[in-house]
């Protein structure tokens, strides 16, 4: 028998978490037989980050029973059952902490969601709950809250067990303690550790840098490093000193830094391991008609590329986005292998460039205009994205299409003046990376502000 879980809570400081919600189904491998759903008084206050990512405020749970009156229910639903989550390391450690604070001692076995699936799902972009469940056609309602998640938890949990046909890997996975003890050491690495968005670095005793990292919420990376138990981590856990961090507030410069000063360290725990991949690329080409074909092929450091694509799938995906996006011809853009006309004309979604019907100067001034909005090529541009504080940005600088560094304003002359500008930027280095990293970031965060150089 196993007891599905979800657990939302305030956030907060190591072991000083409270619940806030809790969703608990009992399922007998088969079926849901039981289950409890519950808002709960943490009786103290939720964090604003986590306000924001579950909906559930302070408010909400005035009236909504305090861990001690459900505590009994918890224990009976889960009595005789394996505990199962996504993340299980997280959802147990807080339950044995609300459990203690009472006076009990909770101890169940627990299979992890996120390690079953790496061994029985191999291959995913991301093991993330929701991203996982979404690549694998499960739905998930109420994101963040306690119920959506694990609902879609007993579903993912169910095609798992159809998986192990063998059930070996179940077997194996089972323990009666999750997550491993954190020394003292690496708690207070963990409690010192900002919740902010930016790139870390772990030193061992002599200051070396041993690894960089970058997260959106720096607290939240290191608890999952330090309560690892994979051998890359264990050894890391053993080494780690000191973590100093370097906040940017935007994750685009975060990601850049990362990229840069790996590079530069070359930091003995990320070799081999931050080697960005983009297997495809987008190229373009004048057919004999006069007409700009765009056409996905292997990345090829030779040939001048439009952008880049993690993988042909993701590259597909674009194709099909962008042809509806800007009016464009299959036929033109590689999706349509047919001798006459694309499909798109026969239900008049096409202006017929496929067949000559439409002036090439049209359909090629609408394509330059996907162009230009994906390509660093040729760009004199200023990319602003959110600073490390309220009232400061953060910018990239691209010029001639080569990628000059970052930086932050406050004041509006200073991102108004491109010799100013200049000289507040921090130069980094020009490299396929950091192409990708903009290029991919800038393609999925269409809210970014971008001013042309030319208007400053």
């Amino acid at each position: 028998m196993y007891a599905i879980l979800d657990i939302e809570t305030t956030g907060g400081k190591y072991n000083e978490e409270g619940i806030t919600e809790i969703a608990i189904y009992k399922f007998d491998g088969l079926n849901v037989v039981d289950q409890f759903i519950s808002l709960i008084n943490p009786e103290r206050p939720i964090q604003p980050f986590v306000v924001n990512l579950t909906g559930i405020n302070n408010q909400m749970l005035q009236n909504a029973p305090k861990f001690y009156e459900v505590a009994r229910r918890i224990v009976e639903i889960t009595s005789e059952c394996v505990i199962v989550a996504h993340n299980a390391s997280f959802d147990y450690r807080i339950l044995k902490t609300e459990f203690s604070r009472l006076g009990f001692e909770f101890e169940r076995k627990s299979l992890c969601t996120v390690e079953l699936s790496k061994k029985l799902i191999p291959d995913q972009q991301s093991y993330s709950l929701g991203k996982l469940v979404r690549g694998l056609g499960i739905p998930l309602s109420d994101r963040h809250r306690a119920n959506g998640d694990a609902m879609a938890t007993v579903k993912l949990f169910k095609l798992l067990l159809t998986k192990d046909l063998e059930k070996k890997i179940v077997t194996e996975t089972v323990r009666t303690e999750t997550k491993k003890q954190v020394d003292d050491k690496l708690l207070k690495l963990i409690e010192e550790a900002p919740t902010a968005t930016g790139v870390y670095y772990m030193h061992r005793e002599d200051g070396t840098i041993i690894y960089i990292g970058k997260s959106k919420n720096i607290k939240k990376r290191l608890n999952q490093h330090f309560t690892s138990d994979n051998r890359k981590s264990k050894r890391m856990q053993d080494e780690v000193v000191s973590v100093t961090y370097e906040i940017t507030g935007s994750e685009l410069l975060a990601l850049l830094k990362e990229s840069e000063e790996i590079k530069l360290n070359k930091p003995k725990y990320n070799s081999a391991l931050r080697k960005t991949k983009y297997d495809h690329a987008l190229y373009q080409f004048t057919d004999n008609n006069g007409y700009i074909n765009l056409k996905v092929e292997k990345a090829d450091n030779r040939k001048t590329s439009i952008t880049t694509f993690v993988n042909r799938q993701q590259a597909k995906s674009y194709m099909h986005r962008w042809t509806e996006e800007y009016n464009l011809c299959q036929k033109l853009m590689g999706l349509d292998s047919g001798k006459s006309n694309c499909f798109n004309y026969t239900i008049k979604q096409c202006q017929g460039a496929c067949i000559g019907n439409e002036p090439a100067e049209e359909y090629n001034a609408r394509v330059q205009k996907l162009i230009t909005s994906n390509t660093l090529q040729n760009q004199n541009m200023v990319i602003i994205d959110r600073g490390r504080d309220i009232e400061e940005k953060s910018f990239i600088l691209v010029e001639e299409g080569q990628f000059k560094g970052i930086g932050y304003f406050n004041l509006n002359y200073q991102i108004n003046n491109i010799e100013i500008l200049r000289s507040i930027t921090i130069p980094m280095s020009h490299n396929r990376d950091a192409k990708h990293i903009i290029q991919s970031y800038v393609r999925t965060h269409k809210k970014l502000k971008i001013i042309p150089i030319h208007k400053l």
